[in-house]
Protein backbone atom coordinates (compact mmCIF):
# COMPACT_ATOMS: atom_id res chain seq x y z
CA UNK A 1 0.00 0.00 0.00
CA UNK A 2 1.73 3.27 -1.08
CA UNK A 3 2.61 5.69 1.48
CA UNK A 4 0.27 8.54 0.60
CA UNK A 5 -2.76 6.33 1.41
CA UNK A 6 -1.37 5.33 4.64
CA UNK A 7 -0.44 8.83 5.90
CA UNK A 8 -4.25 9.50 4.26
CA UNK A 9 -6.01 6.86 6.15
CA UNK A 10 -4.34 7.97 9.67
CA UNK A 11 -5.20 11.08 9.10
CA UNK A 12 -9.04 10.28 8.60
CA UNK A 13 -8.99 8.11 11.58
CA UNK A 14 -7.32 10.76 13.73
CA UNK A 15 -9.30 13.21 12.45
CA UNK A 16 -12.70 11.27 13.02
CA UNK A 17 -11.53 8.88 16.57
CA UNK A 18 -13.23 11.57 18.73
CA UNK A 19 -15.63 13.66 16.49
CA UNK A 20 -18.70 11.36 17.22
CA UNK A 21 -19.11 10.70 13.37
CA UNK A 22 -18.07 6.86 13.26
CA UNK A 23 -13.85 6.78 11.87
CA UNK A 24 -14.58 3.08 11.18
CA UNK A 25 -17.50 5.09 8.33
CA UNK A 26 -14.58 7.26 7.08
CA UNK A 27 -12.39 4.90 6.94
CA UNK A 28 -14.83 2.43 4.72
CA UNK A 29 -15.60 5.00 2.57
CA UNK A 30 -12.70 6.31 1.31
CA UNK A 31 -10.98 2.91 1.14
CA UNK A 32 -13.79 2.47 -0.92
CA UNK A 33 -13.12 5.89 -2.84
CA UNK A 34 -9.60 5.23 -3.13
CA UNK A 35 -10.09 1.92 -4.34
CA UNK A 36 -12.64 3.08 -7.11
CA UNK A 37 -9.63 5.87 -8.16
CA UNK A 38 -7.73 2.10 -9.14
CA UNK A 39 -5.68 2.37 -5.85
CA UNK A 40 -3.69 -0.86 -5.01
CA UNK A 41 -5.22 -1.69 -1.31
CA UNK A 42 -6.81 -4.62 0.20
CA UNK A 43 -10.84 -4.87 0.30
CA UNK A 44 -12.45 -2.74 3.43
CA UNK A 45 -13.93 -6.14 4.91
CA UNK A 46 -10.69 -8.01 3.93
CA UNK A 47 -9.04 -9.36 7.58
CA UNK A 48 -5.60 -7.18 7.03
CA UNK A 49 -7.55 -4.07 6.01
CA UNK A 50 -9.64 -4.48 9.24
CA UNK A 51 -6.50 -4.87 11.21
CA UNK A 52 -4.98 -2.23 9.39
CA UNK A 53 -8.06 -0.30 10.28
CA UNK A 54 -7.73 -0.98 14.04
CA UNK A 55 -4.10 -0.17 14.37
CA UNK A 56 -4.52 3.52 13.62
CA UNK A 57 -7.45 3.23 16.26
CA UNK A 58 -4.85 2.07 18.75
CA UNK A 59 -2.88 4.52 17.70
CA UNK A 60 -5.47 7.43 18.69
CA UNK A 61 -5.15 5.71 22.42
CA UNK A 62 -1.86 7.52 22.35
CA UNK A 63 -4.86 10.62 22.25
CA UNK A 64 -6.62 9.42 25.28
CA UNK A 65 -3.05 8.93 27.39
CA UNK A 66 -2.06 12.64 26.69
CA UNK A 67 -5.30 14.68 26.77
CA UNK A 68 -6.53 12.61 30.14
CA UNK A 69 -2.68 11.55 31.44
CA UNK A 70 -3.75 13.44 34.50
CA UNK A 71 -6.84 11.42 35.09
CA UNK A 72 -5.40 8.11 34.13
CA UNK A 73 -2.50 8.55 36.21
CA UNK A 74 -4.26 9.05 39.17
CA UNK A 75 -7.07 6.25 37.87
CA UNK A 76 -4.02 4.39 37.56
CA UNK A 77 -2.66 4.72 41.12
CA UNK A 78 -5.79 4.19 43.18
CA UNK A 79 -6.48 0.61 41.18
CA UNK A 80 -3.25 -0.51 42.12
CA UNK A 81 -3.51 0.78 45.82
CA UNK A 82 -6.87 -1.42 45.58
CA UNK A 83 -5.38 -4.04 44.00
CA UNK A 84 -2.90 -4.78 46.63
CA UNK A 85 -5.53 -4.06 49.04
CA UNK A 86 -7.22 -6.97 47.77
CA UNK A 87 -3.67 -8.59 47.55
CA UNK A 88 -3.26 -8.67 51.40
CA UNK A 89 -7.01 -9.50 52.50
CA UNK A 90 -10.82 -8.90 52.91
CA UNK A 91 -11.50 -5.26 51.71
CA UNK A 92 -14.05 -3.09 53.14
CA UNK A 93 -17.11 -2.13 51.65
CA UNK A 94 -17.97 -0.39 49.68
CA UNK A 95 -14.99 -1.46 47.23
CA UNK A 96 -12.65 1.26 46.68
CA UNK A 97 -13.89 4.35 43.53
CA UNK A 98 -10.55 3.01 41.47
CA UNK A 99 -11.35 -0.39 42.10
CA UNK A 100 -14.76 -0.84 41.67
CA UNK A 101 -14.45 1.91 38.30
CA UNK A 102 -12.40 -1.42 36.86
CA UNK A 103 -14.52 -3.50 37.94
CA UNK A 104 -17.00 -1.90 35.57
CA UNK A 105 -15.03 -1.32 32.85
CA UNK A 106 -14.39 -5.04 32.72
CA UNK A 107 -18.07 -5.30 32.76
CA UNK A 108 -18.47 -3.21 29.70
CA UNK A 109 -15.20 -4.85 27.69
CA UNK A 110 -17.02 -8.37 28.42
CA UNK A 111 -20.40 -7.16 27.66
CA UNK A 112 -18.65 -5.41 24.65
CA UNK A 113 -17.24 -8.87 23.46
CA UNK A 114 -20.14 -10.77 23.29
CA UNK A 115 -22.11 -8.99 21.17
CA UNK A 116 -19.28 -8.93 18.65
CA UNK A 117 -18.34 -12.54 18.73
CA UNK A 118 -22.10 -13.52 18.53
CA UNK A 119 -22.94 -10.75 15.41
CA UNK A 120 -19.17 -10.77 14.21
CA UNK A 121 -19.72 -11.95 10.66
CA UNK A 122 -22.98 -9.91 10.23
CA UNK A 123 -20.92 -6.42 11.66
CA UNK A 124 -18.34 -7.36 8.75
CA UNK A 125 -19.96 -7.66 6.01
CA UNK A 126 -21.66 -3.87 6.56
CA UNK A 127 -17.93 -2.60 5.36
CA UNK A 128 -19.14 -3.72 1.95
CA UNK A 129 -22.24 -2.74 1.82
CA UNK A 130 -22.14 1.61 1.48
CA UNK A 131 -25.73 1.61 1.73
CA UNK A 132 -25.86 0.23 5.35
CA UNK A 133 -22.90 2.55 6.21
CA UNK A 134 -25.62 5.16 5.08
CA UNK A 135 -28.41 3.82 7.34
CA UNK A 136 -26.09 3.73 10.54
CA UNK A 137 -24.73 7.22 9.74
CA UNK A 138 -28.01 8.40 9.65
CA UNK A 139 -28.88 6.49 13.48
CA UNK A 140 -25.65 8.19 15.10
CA UNK A 141 -26.88 11.58 13.95
CA UNK A 142 -30.22 11.27 15.61
CA UNK A 143 -27.98 9.95 18.67
CA UNK A 144 -26.37 13.32 18.77
CA UNK A 145 -29.50 15.10 18.30
CA UNK A 146 -31.20 13.48 21.34
CA UNK A 147 -28.21 14.18 23.52
CA UNK A 148 -27.81 17.79 23.04
CA UNK A 149 -31.62 17.92 24.09
CA UNK A 150 -31.19 16.11 27.10
CA UNK A 151 -32.05 17.95 30.27
CA UNK A 152 -28.43 18.22 32.90
CA UNK A 153 -27.48 14.84 34.35
CA UNK A 154 -26.71 14.52 37.96
CA UNK A 155 -24.75 11.00 38.10
CA UNK A 156 -21.69 10.54 38.76
CA UNK A 157 -19.54 7.65 38.77
CA UNK A 158 -19.62 6.85 42.22
CA UNK A 159 -23.52 6.37 41.41
CA UNK A 160 -22.24 4.32 38.37
CA UNK A 161 -23.81 0.74 38.59
CA UNK A 162 -23.51 -2.92 36.85
CA UNK A 163 -26.62 -2.56 34.87
CA UNK A 164 -25.44 0.94 33.47
CA UNK A 165 -22.20 -0.49 32.65
CA UNK A 166 -23.48 -3.66 31.12
CA UNK A 167 -25.58 -0.77 28.95
CA UNK A 168 -22.49 0.81 27.96
CA UNK A 169 -20.69 -2.26 26.78
CA UNK A 170 -23.60 -3.20 24.71
CA UNK A 171 -23.93 0.16 23.10
CA UNK A 172 -19.88 -0.15 22.24
CA UNK A 173 -20.95 -3.39 21.02
CA UNK A 174 -23.60 -2.22 18.33
CA UNK A 175 -20.52 -0.05 17.07
CA UNK A 176 -18.24 -2.54 15.57
CA UNK A 177 -20.57 -1.84 12.83
CA UNK A 178 -18.81 0.60 11.02
CA UNK A 179 -21.26 4.18 10.76
CA UNK A 180 -22.30 3.69 14.22
CA UNK A 181 -19.46 6.10 16.17
CA UNK A 182 -18.18 4.29 19.22
CA UNK A 183 -17.63 7.41 21.19
CA UNK A 184 -20.84 8.98 19.70
CA UNK A 185 -23.25 6.02 21.18
CA UNK A 186 -21.37 5.30 24.50
CA UNK A 187 -21.60 8.82 25.31
CA UNK A 188 -25.58 9.36 24.60
CA UNK A 189 -26.42 6.00 26.45
CA UNK A 190 -24.01 7.37 29.56
CA UNK A 191 -25.78 10.06 29.68
CA UNK A 192 -29.41 8.23 28.90
CA UNK A 193 -28.72 6.48 32.02
CA UNK A 194 -28.05 10.05 33.52
CA UNK A 195 -24.39 10.42 34.16
CA UNK A 196 -23.18 14.24 33.98
CA UNK A 197 -21.55 14.83 30.31
CA UNK A 198 -17.81 14.74 32.04
CA UNK A 199 -18.23 11.58 33.51
CA UNK A 200 -19.74 9.94 30.57
CA UNK A 201 -16.79 11.43 28.16
CA UNK A 202 -14.53 10.16 30.43
CA UNK A 203 -16.01 6.60 30.95
CA UNK A 204 -16.41 6.20 27.34
CA UNK A 205 -12.42 7.23 26.56
CA UNK A 206 -11.27 4.60 29.55
CA UNK A 207 -13.33 1.89 27.63
CA UNK A 208 -11.99 2.73 24.37
CA UNK A 209 -8.17 1.72 25.86
CA UNK A 210 -8.87 -2.23 26.44
CA UNK A 211 -11.73 -2.47 24.29
CA UNK A 212 -9.19 -1.40 21.23
CA UNK A 213 -6.58 -3.34 22.36
CA UNK A 214 -8.19 -6.58 22.61
CA UNK A 215 -9.84 -6.20 19.41
CA UNK A 216 -6.81 -5.67 17.77
CA UNK A 217 -4.72 -8.49 19.05
CA UNK A 218 -8.09 -11.10 18.13
CA UNK A 219 -8.02 -9.45 14.18
CA UNK A 220 -3.81 -10.26 14.37
CA UNK A 221 -4.85 -13.71 15.49
CA UNK A 222 -6.80 -14.16 13.12
CA UNK A 223 -4.58 -12.65 9.89
CA UNK A 224 -2.11 -15.04 11.27
CA UNK A 225 -4.40 -17.96 11.45
CA UNK A 226 -5.30 -17.61 7.82
CA UNK A 227 -1.58 -18.19 7.05
CA UNK A 228 -1.45 -15.62 4.15
CA UNK A 229 0.83 -13.24 2.74
CA UNK A 230 -0.10 -9.53 4.38
CA UNK A 231 -0.22 -6.73 1.66
CA UNK A 232 0.24 -4.47 4.33
CA UNK A 233 3.66 -4.45 6.06
CA UNK A 234 4.65 -3.55 9.83
CA UNK A 235 5.95 -0.04 8.44
CA UNK A 236 2.81 0.95 6.75
CA UNK A 237 1.17 -0.18 9.78
CA UNK A 238 3.59 1.89 12.08
CA UNK A 239 3.44 4.91 9.79
CA UNK A 240 -0.62 4.87 10.33
CA UNK A 241 -0.11 4.34 13.64
CA UNK A 242 1.72 7.44 14.39
CA UNK A 243 -0.57 10.02 11.93
CA UNK A 244 -3.62 8.92 13.64
CA UNK A 245 -2.07 9.20 17.09
CA UNK A 246 -0.86 12.74 15.92
CA UNK A 247 -4.10 14.05 14.32
CA UNK A 248 -6.16 12.08 17.00
CA UNK A 249 -5.15 14.72 20.33
CA UNK A 250 -6.32 17.89 18.51
CA UNK A 251 -9.44 16.15 17.62
CA UNK A 252 -10.19 14.78 20.88
CA UNK A 253 -8.67 18.21 22.98
CA UNK A 254 -11.81 19.70 20.53
CA UNK A 255 -14.24 17.03 20.82
CA UNK A 256 -14.20 17.29 24.91
CA UNK A 257 -14.74 20.94 25.06
CA UNK A 258 -17.94 20.34 22.64
CA UNK A 259 -19.64 17.82 24.81
CA UNK A 260 -19.54 20.28 27.94
CA UNK A 261 -21.38 23.11 26.26
CA UNK A 262 -23.83 20.44 24.46
CA UNK A 263 -22.51 21.21 21.26
CA UNK A 264 -22.42 17.78 19.80
CA UNK A 265 -25.66 18.21 17.60
CA UNK A 266 -23.47 20.37 14.65
CA UNK A 267 -21.90 16.74 13.93
CA UNK A 268 -26.02 15.55 13.15
CA UNK A 269 -26.43 17.50 10.04
CA UNK A 270 -22.98 16.62 8.30
CA UNK A 271 -23.99 12.84 8.91
CA UNK A 272 -27.44 13.46 7.75
CA UNK A 273 -26.04 15.15 4.85
CA UNK A 274 -23.24 12.08 4.40
CA UNK A 275 -25.94 9.41 4.95
CA UNK A 276 -27.70 11.09 1.80
CA UNK A 277 -24.41 11.25 -0.07
CA UNK A 278 -24.03 7.74 0.13
CA UNK A 279 -27.46 6.34 -0.25
CA UNK A 280 -28.46 8.64 -3.06
CA UNK A 281 -24.98 7.05 -4.52
CA UNK A 282 -23.23 10.93 -4.71
CA UNK A 283 -20.49 9.67 -2.75
CA UNK A 284 -18.14 8.10 -5.43
CA UNK A 285 -17.35 4.38 -3.97
CA UNK A 286 -16.00 1.19 -5.34
CA UNK A 287 -16.34 -2.03 -5.38
CA UNK A 288 -14.35 -3.58 -2.91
Amino acid sequence: MALYIVVLLGIVQGAFMFLPVSSTAHLVLTQHWLIGQGADLPPPDSAEMILFDLVVHVGTLVSILVVFRRSLHRFGQELGLGVRQLLDGPLAWPLPRALRLGLLLLLSVCVTGVIGLVFKLWFEAIFARPGMVALTLACTGVLLWISDHLPRRRRGLRELGPATAAWIGAAQGLALMPGISRSGITIVVALLCGLKRRWAAEYSFFLAIPTILAATGLQALELYSLNTVPRIGAPEMLLGFVVAAVVGTVALWLVVRLLRRACLRIFSWYLWLLAALVALGWVPLGGG
